[in-house]
């Protein structure tokens, strides 16, 4: 098991700070799983919350059903220097839809970390934030929350109040986002990681790719589109993996693990 960084604020609001903070979910130390990067010993700063309800998220305790402490940006780096990797990954949740983020994204860069940002892609940090890998993740038509697959954990309270047929309205009208897509891709280093539930998903991503690659001047190789099998679990990835390791052969496109679930399953802090 990775060594684990527990924070020490155990609130419903942001502290009483002079200093700005952050909505922690986790801080730990582990392998990268995912990606280019993967096995990479790396720091994760896991924030709270997120704007769309994927129905097979694998941290809904942080996008939806926040279990957080709120940490200053100070305690933040701090624990952050307490690990021996140079790379931090900062995710969700999606991080990006904390102002406070660019500020912590700046704090670390200063200090000589390489930095990976996990998004959703549909919030885009301004030019000059000091990213070097966006990790983009765009989420296709089969993530979408629907009665038959309502969000995975997902609150009673919060589906009385607003209703899967709600967030499967807002999650379809928000999940991507072009604009905000291509300011990624232009402004940093980038990887396009899509989530695949089956074959059927083939079709949609390669529309995407091709209007991304229409609408910007950056280029947009087959290398850097990254198809990862959907699963929380062992079981569930031993149910997708083969056919999406077929798609990227036949499409082209790379394939990427899931290496912490490998290892770890889909224990926490991993």
């Amino acid at each position: 098991m990775p060594v684990s960084s527990e924070p020490s604020v155990d609130q419903d609001s942001p502290p009483d700070s002079d200093g700005p903070a952050l909505p922690i979910n986790e801080l730990f130390e582990s392998l990268q799983g995912e990606g280019v990067l993967a096995g990479v010993p790396s720091i994760f700063i896991r924030t709270s919350g997120c704007n769309l309800r994927c129905w097979f998220c694998d941290s809904y305790h942080t996008s939806w059903e926040p279990t957080h402490a709120w940490m200053d940006l100070d305690e933040i780096v701090d624990r952050v220097s307490e690990f021996d990797a140079d790379h931090v990954v900062l995710t969700g949740g999606e991080p990006l839809i904390h102002e406070e983020a660019v500020t912590l994204i700046n704090r670390l860069a200063d200090r000589g970390y390489h930095i990976t940002v996990e998004t959703n892609g549909t919030i885009a940090p301004p030019p000059g934030t000091p990213i070097d890998l966006a990790s983009i993740s765009p989420k296709l038509a089969s993530s979408t929350p629907t009665p038959e697959r309502p969000p995975a954990g997902g609150d009673a309270a919060e589906t009385a109040d607003t209703g899967v047929d709600d967030w499967q309205q807002r999650h379809e009208a928000n999940r991507i986002d072009h604009e905000a897509l291509t300011a990624l891709i232009e402004r940093f280093g980038f990887q396009l990681k899509f989530v695949l539930t089956g074959r059927d998903d083939l079709p949609e991503i390669e529309d995407l790719v091709g209007e991304l690659r229409a609408e910007t001047e950056t280029e947009v190789a087959d290398t850097d589109v990254l198809l990862m099998p959907e699963g929380q679990t062992r079981e569930q990835l031993a149910d997708t993996r083969r056919e999406v390791a077929e798609v990227a052969i036949e499409s082209g496109y790379r394939y990427t693990p899931r290496l912490h679930v490998d290892l770890w399953n889909d224990a926490p802090e991993t």
